[in-house]
C-alpha cells in the first residue's frame, strides 16, 4: 500500500469516526448531563485507553522539553474545538452543526496560504465563496426559522480551533512524535480545561446508568482516541490540507445518525447547503488536478 493511500485511508477513518460524536453525545445530554461532564469523561477515558496502548507497545512517556509547550497548545486547541462543538448541540441539530464544522478545511487552506505561503488558486477562492454560500443556506434553518446565531458562532469557533490544530501538528516539532504518544499528551493537556470548568471536579455529574457508561466509553474511543490517532497519521502521510478535505465524511456520518436515530429533519434548502459545502471542499482537494487538465486542454486547443 502506497504512502498516499495509507494517508487517505487514515484520513477517511478519522473523519467517519469523528462524525460519530452526536451518536454518543446526545443520549448523555438527554439524561441531563452537562457539556463539561460529558467532555470530562470523554477525555479521561481516552487518556486511559491511550496509556494502555502505549504500555502495550512499550512506548516511553518521556518528553523533550521543546515538545511540552507545543503539546499543551495543541491539546488546548483540540479541547476547545470539542467544547465549542458540544455546546453548539444545545442550539441546533447535531447533524447541521457537524456540517457547518466542515468549513475547517477551507480555514486550513487559508492558514496554509497566508502563513506558510501555499498558493491559493482561483479554484480555492471559488470554493471558499461556495462554502460560505452553503453556510448561508444552512443559516436559514428548517422552514422559515433561522438557526441560532450563537450556535453558528460556536461551530465556527470549533472549526477554527480544529483547523489550527491540524496545521499545528503538521508544521511543528510534534510531527516527529509517535502518533499515540502525541495523541495521549494532547488529550491529557486538553482534559485540564474540563477539570477547571468543573471547579476541580466538584461539579462533575455521575453517569446515570450502565448503558450510558458504555456510551461514554464509546465516545472516548471512537470519535476521540481513534479519530485523533488517525488524524495524526494522515497528516504525517499526506499533509494538512488533504487530511482536512477528507473531513467530508464527518457531516455525512453525523447527518446519517441524526436523521436515522434522532429524527432530525432535512429540508431541500438544507440539502442544497450541505451539497454546496461538500462540493466546495472537494474542489479544494481536486483543484490542482483540475488545473493541470484544464492547462492540457488549452494547449491542445492552441495546437
Amino acid at each position: 500500500m502506497s504512502t498516499r493511500t495509507k494517508g487517505f485511508l487514515y484520513g477517511a477513518i478519522a473523519a467517519a469516526s469523528y462524525g460519530m460524536n452526536p451518536l454518543f453525545t446526545l443520549p448523555l445530554y438527554a439524561a441531563g448531563m452537562s457539556v463539561d461532564s460529558v467532555l470530562f469523561y470523554r477525555y479521561l477515558f481516552a487518556v486511559i485507553v491511550l496509556s494502555i496502548l502505549m504500555k502495550l507497545q512499550k512506548q516511553s512517556f518521556a518528553l523533550k522539553k521543546t515538545d511540552i509547550l507545543p503539546l499543551v497548545i495543541m491539546g488546548l486547541l483540540f479541547s476547545f474545538s470539542s467544547l465549542f462543538l458540544f455546546m453548539s448541540y444545545n442550539y441546533m441539530d447535531a447533524g447541521i452543526a457537524s456540517t457547518i464544522l466542515f468549513v475547517y478545511p477551507v480555514m486550513v487552506a487559508v492558514i496554509m496560504g497566508v502563513f506558510f505561503k501555499e498558493k491559493i488558486s482561483l479554484i480555492t477562492m471559488f470554493s471558499i465563496l461556495l462554502a460560505l454560500s452553503g453556510i448561508a443556506l444552512l443559516y436559514q434553518g428548517d422552514g422559515n426559522r433561522p438557526l441560532s446565531t450563537m450556535g453558528i458562532l460556536l461551530v465556527l469557533l470549533s472549526s477554527l480551533s480544529y483547523a489550527i490544530y491540524i496545521v499545528g501538528v503538521n508544521r511543528s516539532s510534534l510531527s516527529n512524535l509517535p502518533t499515540i504518544k502525541l495523541t495521549f499528551y494532547a488529550i491529557l493537556f486538553g482534559l485540564s480545561i474540563y477539570v477547571v470548568r468543573l471547579n476541580f471536579c466538584t461539579d462533575l455529574q455521575a453517569v446515570p446508568s450502565g448503558w450510558l457508561w458504555a456510551d461514554t466509553l464509546a465516545l472516548a474511543i471512537l470519535p476521540t482516541a481513534l479519530s485523533m490517532i488517525c488524524i495524526a497519521q494522515a497528516i504525517h502521510y499526506i499533509g494538512s490540507t488533504p487530511t482536512a478535505i477528507l473531513g467530508a465524511l464527518e457531516p455525512v456520518t453525523a447527518l446519517f445518525f441524526g436523521v436515522l436515530l434522532f429524527h432530525e429533519t432535512l429540508t431541500p434548502r438544507l440539502i442544497v447547503g450541505i451539497l454546496m459545502i461538500l462540493i466546495a471542499v472537494t474542489l479544494i482537494f481536486t483543484g490542482k488536478t483540475l488545473a493541470k487538465k484544464m492547462g492540457m486542454l488549452l494547449q491542445i486547443t492552441k495546437k
